[in-house]
């Protein structure tokens, strides 16, 4: 046997070995994936209506308005060479930085954590601006958005209890309610005046040491965030697995919807995403490419698209109609034109 066979006897395993250790590496890199989409004007499994209304005549039409999402992979999930590869292939897929999908430092439960918050505040901020869409004013205030299961208020606060006041003062900011609590060196009880739907209740609360920025500090377990004092109730059942803002659009058409005489997409269906902002202007969100293909995949016609993700879709063609989303009040405006006549000239990128 010639050196030359020999050499490539050894190389060519060698060779096999290494590349399938190189396919095996983890990288910094995180996927996204279309994820399902839910019908904000369906009923769930047992015939009620995801959207309810207690204080207000509702109006339940043909149609469908749904929110989009995507699935990530897990924190701690880095991808492989090969995984990466597999999924840059997938026209459906993206292959995105880890640290844009799992910001450092951030744990699975920090991440579930702000998800909830997240969810919390995009359903009331969309109640409050399909309100202010009908004439209807909405007062802010803060209120509770999460309640950590192994902290002080377990049992004592929920989400959505509006908080009026800490140790008999008013309280109206997240820095101020921190402030008052980090008082409590002592682990005294903190004392909170509270709105639950039509109670005011007083509720005192022992805090526990945690950690923040590295200092020991006195905690009662909650994330404050922006609240609403509705006129009347409304309730939206959402999948509890579903964290982040990007349906708030969605959910504020749904809404309006609902609260008024008619379908709004004339029977049709309709998809969309986009963070909305207290004022109405809706705000850019990630994964877009994937939501369209999840949109196309539950048969929409027309998806809404924020102004800030155009040039992410500029190379895309899909099989249903993009309409540009700057205010919630132009995409439902946009949407009444189009229920009219699919064929009218809409906002587009």
């Amino acid at each position: 046997m010639s050196q030359r066979l020999i050499a490539v006897c050894i190389a060519g395993p060698l060779a096999l070995i290494l590349g399938g250790v190189a396919l095996a590496v983890p990288l910094p890199y995180a996927s996204y994936s279309p994820g399902p989409t839910f019908d904000m004007l369906a009923t769930d499994a047992n015939r009620a209506e995801i959207i309810q209304v207690d204080g207000h005549k509702a109006y339940y039409d043909k149609g469908e308005l749904r929110f989009t999402t995507v699935i990530a992979s897990s924190n701690g999930d880095k991808l492989t060479l090969g995984d990466a590869l597999a999924r840059w292939l997938d026209p459906d897929k993206a292959v995105v930085p880890y640290d844009v999908v799992h910001p450092p430092k951030q744990s699975a439960e920090d991440e579930e954590a702000e998800g909830a918050v997240q969810m919390t505040t995009s359903q009331d901020t969309a109640k409050a601006v399909a309100l202010q869409e009908m004439g209807i004013e909405v007062p802010t205030a803060l209120q509770v958005a999460y309640v950590r299961p192994e902290g002080a208020s377990v049992d004592k606060l929920l989400v959505r209890d509006i908080l009026k006041e800490v140790d008999g003062e008013p309280v109206t900011d997240a820095e101020q309610l921190v402030r008052a609590v980090q008082k409590h060196k002592d682990l005294s009880l903190v004392e909170l005046r509270i709105q639950r739907g039509d109670d005011e209740l007083t509720v005192r609360i022992k805090p526990k040491m945690g950690e923040v920025d590295g200092k020991k500090v006195p905690l009662i377990g909650i994330t404050p965030g922006l609240g609403y004092e509705f006129p009347f109730d409304i309730q939206l059942h959402v999948d509890p697995s579903v964290g982040g803002p990007s349906a708030g659009l969605m959910f504020s058409l749904a809404i309006y919807d609902t609260l008024t005489p008619g379908s709004l997409t004339g029977g049709a269906t309709v998809a969309g995403t986009g963070e909305l902002a207290p004022d109405g202007r809706v705000g850019p969100i990630g994964g877009i490419a994937q939501k369209i293909a999840g949109a196309e995949k539950a048969g929409a016609e027309l998806f809404f698209v924020p102004k800030d993700n155009c040039a992410d879709v500029a190379g895309l063609d899909p099989d249903l109609r993009l309409v540009k989303a700057t205010t919630m009040h132009e995409a439902r405006q946009a949407l009444e034109k189009w229920a009219g006549d699919h064929d009218a000239k809409l906002p587009t990128c």
